[in-house]
């Protein structure tokens, strides 16, 4: 599917954007360019030490915001797949800078699209987060807008064959700024803050959350919502988990922030199905054919009221299996 073809990431210098490239550069040797495309130079300068010129050949690195249109245009000529990863995302910081948030998550996203509607982009996969759904805070309120507005976007794209698909998962195990960092460091100081003793969250890998980009890259047939099917864990067993010694002061929820966090509304249910690795909530009126989709994919519809949120899920991490997903996936980068 890749050959010869260019694919560009924005917000390629963070976590999952990195991840991407490696999963790009290593295992599709035949793609012709991968473009990181993100406004931090010194991200840049450190990733681009990683990956020398004369051995990845196929690199690129462009310096660019997702608010500037004309920069995004002119970085999407000749690209052929786009993967939507830049965003504002910190919590508190959304609160207290809402125009901030706004213009890098809405506005950026509207220039995503117009953007690949008019360049040559055949298909482009946003990510979005389960703050998005039924959010409380404005970082949820804006990536909603935003998978609202990259789903909308098959409904304009008239005889352009171009398809836009997002896909939503929960925390990145070990993505900066995420809770597992967090807690490695501030184990040194011996204390812990836990929020709330029966706070929950999703979890999923890196390369969990870069499989499933590569899945929406193949298989999307455009304005499809990718949910995949991951377990939970509870705030205190990862505590538990890093600094058993620790003390773990309980300094209540922060403003914005769920007890659970959900991924699928019982409003969602109308229009879910279950892939077998992923659920996927598909467009009330898609532009193609419902029943050849569910036929393609051995689709099954999700009974009526459904409702997929970490406090009631099936799957769950112990304070065993968290220590074994730490040392594999976070402790080598710290």
């Amino acid at each position: 599917m890749f050959e010869k073809s260019s694919i560009l990431i924005t917000g390629g210098t963070g976590s999952l954007g990195k991840a991407l490239t490696k999963e790009l550069v290593t295992k599709h040797p035949d793609i012709s360019k991968v473009v990181i495309f993100s406004r931090d130079e010194q991200k840049q300068f450190q990733m681009a030490q990683e990956y020398p010129e004369d051995q990845y050949p196929q690199l690129r690195f462009l310096i660019g915001d997702v608010r500037d249109k004309d920069r995004v245009v002119r970085a999407f000529k000749g690209i052929d797949y786009v993967i939507h990863a830049a965003a504002m995302k910190h919590v508190p910081i959304a609160e207290y800078n809402p125009d901030e948030c706004v213009k890098t998550n809405i506005g950026g996203a509207q220039n995503i699209i117009h953007a690949s509607l008019e360049t040559g982009v055949k298909r482009v996969v946003a990510l979005s987060t389960d703050k998005a759904c039924a959010p409380i805070n404005l970082y949820g309120a804006t990536k909603l807008t935003s998978d609202k507005l990259f789903i909308a976007a098959n409904n304009i794209k008239g005889w352009n064959p171009i398809r836009f698909s997002v896909v939503r998962y929960g925390n990145v195990m070990g993505s900066n700024g995420s809770v597992i960092p967090f807690f490695m460091k501030k184990k040194k100081d011996g204390t812990l803050p836990i929020t709330d003793p029966g706070m929950t969250r999703f979890n999923i890998s890196l390369q969990g959350g870069v499989d499933m980009v590569m899945h929406a890259l193949k298989n999307a047939w455009g304005g499809e919502l990718f949910v995949p099917k991951i377990p939970s864990y509870k705030i205190l067993d990862v505590a538990n988990a890093i600094g058993p010694e620790c003390e773990k002061p309980v300094v209540g929820i922060r403003p914005g922030e769920k007890l659970h966090e959900e991924m699928i509304t019982s409003s969602d249910s109308f229009y879910t199905y279950d892939l077998g690795e992923y659920y996927v909530i598909i467009p009330s009126h898609p532009s193609w054919d419902r029943q050849k989709f569910i036929e393609e994919f051995d689709a099954t519809k999700v009974e009526e009221g459904f409702t997929y949120n970490s406090g009631e899920n099936e799957s769950w991490e112990t304070i065993e299996s968290l220590k074994e997903l730490i040392k594999i996936h976070v402790t080598p980068n710290y």
